[in-house]
This record gives structure tokens, C-alpha cells and sequence, in this order.
């Protein structure tokens, strides 16, 4: 049986290619990664020799071809129930599933604020104004409610790390990266997402990348 296949964009721009491969990385499952340089000018042709939507991440198992973040996830939490992907507890795993989706379907005013990109930080500024710190205050709550309801058992979101850590980690990385102003319990999660092996394993990636991503640079 040949090993699924994982295609990512470059690990200092690409936020959704992070979650699934955070997720893989983290539990030990096995797959090939393959990166698409968004920097290339065909870089659009390459996805599509293996996404149908042209767009990353995309896993390919064998006869499985799933092209979108939290259906990977999903994916993989259905090949490999061995393994808390999502939090054995079903009130916990019911709300990390919510905050999830939450997290897939919005925030988009932070996201075009602060671009994911691991090769710069920035010292704190009004980054997107109302609507962006209107985003943080929401995304702090929910950080906030499953720290307080469920996290008990370890330092992420529901204890130990789960799905929603991955979907919620772009996050974590532009309130760091950015210098927003957190709360204690939301910066305590941040440190424990920049700590995890997995993470240090991307960002040691992304380190090494020397393509820029020019929609992805914004002015210091």
C-alpha cells in the first residue's frame, strides 16, 4: 500500500496547508509530503496536477482525493481512530467540532489584516481596526471557554492537542507574530502551540524556504 500523499503550499505563507499537516505531524501518521512554491509563476498548474479545486492543501490515499482543510482532518480522523485526533469526550469533541467550523467559515477580517508569514514580526499596531479586534475578542472567548470547560487534563484548548489546536494554530501564530494583546490564558495557549515538536518541525521548514510570497508581505 503506497504512502498517502499530503500536498502543501510553503510552510511560512500557507495557513490552511499547517492544520492538517500539524494535525499528521503531531500524531505520527505516515505520509509524503509534497510542497507547490506559490512564488512559481506556474504555480497554479502544479496544484491542479493534483487538487481538483486548484487550491492546498490535498491529501491523495490511494483512490481518496480530499481537497479542503477540515475534510483532511476529518479524513484522517476516520483512518485512524487510534489516535485522539478529536477528544475521546463527546460534549468536548462536540465543541471542538463547533469551534472549528467557526474558526473554517470566518474571521476574515483578521486573516486579510494579518497575513500568515513566518519570516517576519511586527511590533503591535491597530492591525484591520474594529472588525479585526472584533475577531480576536471573539476567537479570546472561545479560547477562553474551552480552556475553562474542557482543558483541564493539559495546556491546549481541550487539555491535550487536538483537532481544533491545528484549525485554531494561524491564529496563535499572527497574535504572535503581530503583537496583538492577549490575555494571559490566551497567550499561555500560544506558548504551548510555538512549543509543540510538531509546530518546531514547520517553522524549521519554513526557516529554511527562501520564495517570497509577495501578496503575503505587508508593509513593517
Amino acid at each position: 500500500m503506497s504512502t498517502p500523499k499530503l500536498v502543501i503550499a510553503n510552510k511560512r505563507y500557507s495557513s490552511w496547508s499547517l492544520r492538517p499537516w500539524l494535525v499528521a505531524t503531531r500524531f505520527g501518521l505516515p505520509f509524503e509530503e509534497i510542497t507547490i512554491d506559490l512564488a512559481a509563476p506556474d504555480f497554479k498548474a502544479d496544484i491542479l496536477k493534483w487538487s481538483p479545486s486548484g487550491r492546498v492543501p490535498c491529501l491523495i490515499d490511494g483512490e481518496i482525493r480530499v481537497w479542503e482543510t477540515l475534510a483532511i482532518i476529518e479524513t484522517l480522523a476516520e483512518k485512524h481512530p487510534e489516535v485522539p485526533i478529536w477528544p475521546r469526550d463527546p460534549v468536548a469533541r462536540a465543541h471542538a467540532r463547533a469551534v472549528s467550523n467557526e474558526m473554517h467559515a470566518g474571521f476574515q477580517a483578521l486573516r486579510s489584516a494579518c497575513p500568515m508569514n513566518l519570516r517576519r514580526s511586527f511590533p503591535w499596531r491597530n492591525w484591520g481596526g474594529e472588525a479585526a479586534a472584533a475577531d480576536v475578542a471573539r476567537i479570546e472567548a472561545l479560547i477562553a471557554e474551552a480552556r475553562a470547560r474542557f482543558g483541564a487534563a493539559g495546556p491546549f484548548l481541550y487539555g491535550e492537542f487536538s483537532a481544533a489546536d491545528a484549525m485554531y494554530a494561524p491564529v496563535a501564530l499572527r497574535l504572535d507574530g503581530y503583537g496583538w494583546p492577549v490575555t494571559a490564558t490566551t497567550r499561555a495557549w500560544i506558548d504551548a502551540l510555538l512549543a509543540l515538536p510538531a509546530y518546531r518541525a514547520w517553522k524549521a521548514g519554513a526557516d529554511a524556504e527562501t520564495a517570497i510570497v509577495a501578496q503575503d508581505e505587508i508593509e513593517g
